[in-house]
Formats: structure tokens, C-alpha cells, sequence
């Protein structure tokens, strides 16, 4: 059986994200999608409602969608569903989970990785961020929560953009894009985005063969001015701070540092497998946990066609891409988006898995 495309629908408090559901719960779609809220403790911390009957787990709408709230375990409950679904008890062929305004996305994601059952049943699509246009640059200021959602995210939808002029919307995109420059960013005012924005959109597989979206390169790392401050802590492992400043308004002096940031590798030599194997395996078991996502085209010794890996935290897994064309110009794009990753450690790591 195909296994069930599954959407994590993220973003800060207040940025949308009940709109956008209560819209997919609602409208005449045609389509089969299980919604899941998924909430930590008692009590909803937007205080926000999708369904008014809360004594039932599972409500079905009229329009062919599910509505279920979890408290507690999300394994559990997506496995819940899957055998519901198998019984004939309930019908839907996508699930999309939303997190809390203050969730980390990131053990959300991992649950389709690390549980077998799940992972029999689901396969994880895409982590979509809701970004509240008029709050979002304070809250990425001062909440790593909301940079970390950013930092996950396979698209970015921007909310509220009518409470906000042109340059601010600017400003705010060229953050988001320094942020996390792989994501595509569309404008959903009012819960109003295609569905195809939200659901079947491929950005998150660890086994996926489609090749990497062309543009997910286009942050131009010249606009960004690092500044790194190295400190030997912990057995020596090196912390450094990225500073990323916006000088578009000087005289405003508009700095934003932010924790979350991304950083690109690109070479046209071949990797050695071997050494390169072993180089990210290192890097993953030092920095896992401050390594939101990571992914790329890698050129190989010897090899004729491209290898795509990608992963989130400690899972990283690759596969075989397309084959090179004739005319292409072969060569390795890697993208790192994490928190106060050691860029130049990185980079020449890298380097030396090079031929």
C-alpha cells in the first residue's frame, strides 16, 4: 500500500496556521486529508479551536476531512490512525499535523524517521512555516523557536502581509532567505494559499530521486557579513557566531543577529566516498543536534550519475539522483541550516574529502 503524504504545518503564535486549517477543514475540496493538532499539556496555548466538540478525539467533517487532537504522543496517534484507515473505519489519503506556536519542529519531523510503524505507513512531505508578516521580525529576535521553525521549513508562507508596506515585506524576505535560503516563500493572507502550496509538494524525503529545487542556492552569500568569534570549549570542538547584518537601511542600523542561519558549500571536483562518508558522519555525531536541515547534489569519483543526500539532526541518508547530462556542468551544492554551526570547520572539512 502507498504509503500516506504527510504535511507539518508550522510557525510562530498567532501566524495563521488555524485559518489556513479551518480552510482545509472547511472548504469543498474533494479531498481526504486527516488534520492533527498537535498539542503538549491540557490546555490549547493559542486558545485557539478547530472543532468545538473537544470531548471527541476524531471528528469527521462534512467535507470528507478528519480533525484529531492529540495530547501527548504523536507515534502513537499517527499509528492509531493507520489502523483505522486499514479496518475501514475511516477514509483519508494525507495527514497534516500542526504544532504548537512554541514547538520545535524538529522531533516532529524526526517521528517519521525513527519509528518503524510510522515510517510502514507515512512518508513525511513537507515542513510548511506560517510567518506572521507584522510580528515576525521581533519574534525571530527574540524567540529561537521562530527562527527554528524558519530553519526547517520546505516552503515559507508569509500571513498578514496587508499590516506591513512593501519595504518592511522586503526586509522580512531577505531575513527569511538568509535564514534558510532552500525554501521557496509565497504570500497566504487569510488562510488563502493553493492547496498545492500546502500538500504534495515533495520538499522532504530522505529516499527521494527528484533533483533538488535549481533556486535553492540563490542566497547570495555575499550580502551576509559574518563575523565569527571562535572559543575552545567543551574538548575543544570550536563555537562560532554568525552575525548576519542587513545594511539595505544604514541609517536605520537595522542589525538582526540570528542563531539560525545557513551557510553553502559548492566545488566542481569529485568527492572521495569514502572520506566524505566518514567527514559527515563526524560532523553529524558532534553537531546533530544544532544541524536543523541539510541537503545536496554531491559529484563522486567515478560515478556517472548524482548522489542526493539530505537529513535533519542525527538522520542523514542519501540516494542515487539523475544522471549527468552532456552539457552539464558537474560539481558538488551542499546547504547547512543550523544553529551557531562552525561554517569554517565545515568548509574545509569538506575541502579535504575532495580528489
Amino acid at each position: 500500500m502507498a504509503l500516506i503524504p504527510s504535511t507539518i504545518l508550522t510557525g510562530f503564535l498567532g501566524a495563521g496556521k488555524t485559518t489556513l486549517l479551518n480552510r482545509i477543514l472547511h472548504e469543498d475540496h474533494g479531498l481526504r486529508i486527516a488534520v492533527i493538532e498537535n498539542e503538549f499539556g491540557q490546555e490549547n496555548i493559542d486558545n485557539e479551536i478547530l472543532v468545538q466538540d473537544s470531548s471527541e478525539q476524531i471528528v469527521e467533517m462534512n467535507n470528507g476531512c478528519i480533525c484529531c487532537t492529540v495530547r501527548g504522543d504523536l507515534i502513537v496517534a499517527l499509528t492509531k490512525l493507520a489502523q483505522k484507515r486499514e479496518a475501514g473505519e475511516i477514509q483519508f489519503d494525507r495527514v497534516v499535523i500542526e504544532t504548537t506556536g512554541l514547538a520545535n519542529p524538529g522531533p516532529v519531523a524526526q517521528t517519521f524517521f525513527v519509528d518503524e510503524e510510522v515510517g510502514a505507513h507515512y512518508l513525511l512531505d513537507a515542513v510548511v512555516t506560517v510567518v506572521d508578516a507584522r510580528h515576525a521580525m521581533t519574534q525571530l529576535d527574540e524567540h529561537e523557536e521562530a527562527q527554528r521553525q524558519v530553519g526547517f521549513a520546505d516552503k515559507i508562507l508569509i500571513s498578514k502581509t496587508d499590516l506591513v508596506d512593501a519595504s518592511q515585506l522586503a526586509e522580512l524576505k531577505a531575513r527569511l532567505k538568509r535564514i534558510n535560503p532552500r525554501a521557496p516563500i509565497k504570500q497566504s493572507d487569510f488562510g488563502r494559499a493553493p492547496l498545492a502550496e500546502v500538500l504534495d509538494i515533495r520538499g522532504f524525503n530522505l529516499n527521494d530521486k527528484l533533483e533538488l529545487d535549481p533556486d535553492f542556492l540563490t542566497a547570495d552569500e555575499a550580502s551576509d557579513h559574518a563575523h565569527h568569534h571562535s572559543h575552545d570549549h567543551d574538548g575543544g570542538h570550536e563555537h562560532v557566531h554568525t552575525e548576519n547584518c542587513d545594511h539595505s537601511n544604514d541609517h536605520h542600523h537595522s542589525h538582526h543577529s540570528d542563531d539560525i542561519a545557513a551557510f553553502v558549500f559548492k566545488s566542481t571536483r569529485a568527492f572521495d566516498p569514502a572520506r566524505l562518508d566518514e567527514f559527515l558522519g563526524s560532523l553529524v555525531n558532534v553537531f546533530g543536534p544544532r544541524m536543523l536541515r541539510y541537503k545536496g547534489v554531491l559529484l563522486m569519483e567515478g560515478a556517472d550519475r548524482k548522489v542526493v543526500f539530505q537529513g535533519v539532526h542525527q538522520i542523514m541518508g542519501s540516494d542515487i539522483g539523475g544522471k549527468w547530462g552532456d552539457d552539464e556542468e558537474r560539481g558538488s551544492k551542499m546547504v547547512f541550516i543550523g544553529k551557531n554551526l562552525p561554517k569554517d570547520v565545515f568548509i574545509r572539512g569538506l575541502e579535504q574529502c575532495l580528489v
